[in-house]
């Protein structure tokens, strides 16, 4: 099996997983939330409250769901593309955590209103900070994983053995 399609398995079985969490927990909150009071599961510090936005992060933009889910499919296309190359396992997992938060987000505001303008539901309710979901924290955690993977100082180009010079980066040279 190639590298290309392992990174790719690797990244769909991640977006997989977070997308069906996310989709698991926001049916479970509908259903034991909706028109009842908080789950506070630690006092002062964490409860599951059943909100819905029609916006983004921290209910920026809800007059305009539409921005979100534009953005939301061209970071989709975009990953899906990307997925066709080999890449690290942890480049692949955090493409995985986006896409799979991304997507779930979008599920919802498919599934909740007219086009794409439905409303998100969110759940996890930190006190000090607005209610979010598990695609949120998905997205956010494969943004900082690309972050810190992206600038670990690999070099994704470098020949395997370490090599270096024109052969090594293929500027003149030939490929064996």
């Amino acid at each position: 099996m190639g590298a290309a399609r392992r990174s790719a398995i690797l990244l769909y079985a991640v977006a997989g997983g977070a997308l069906l969490l996310d989709q698991l927990s926001k049916a479970w909150v509908q259903q034991t939330l909706s028109g009842r009071p908080a789950i506070k599961v630690i006092p002062g510090v964490l409860s599951l409250t059943y909100t819905t936005n029609s916006g983004g992060a921290f209910g920026f933009g809800e007059s305009a769901p539409w921005l979100f889910a534009g953005a939301t499919i061209v970071v989709s296309a975009v990953i899906v593309v990307v997925s066709t190359r080999p890449m690290r396992p942890w480049i692949a997992v955090s493409l995985g955590l986006i896409l799979g938060g991304a997507l779930g987000n979008l599920a919802d505001r498919v599934a909740n209103g007219p086009g794409v303008s439905g409303r998100v539901t969110d759940f996890i309710d930190l006190q000090i900070w607005p209610i979010f979901n598990l695609a949120d924290t998905a997205i956010v955690i494969g943004a900082v994983i690309l972050a810190v993977a992206s600038f670990d100082g690999a070099d994704d180009r470098a020949e395997p053995s370490g090599a270096s010079g024109p052969a090594a980066t293929d500027s003149g040279g030939t490929q064996p």
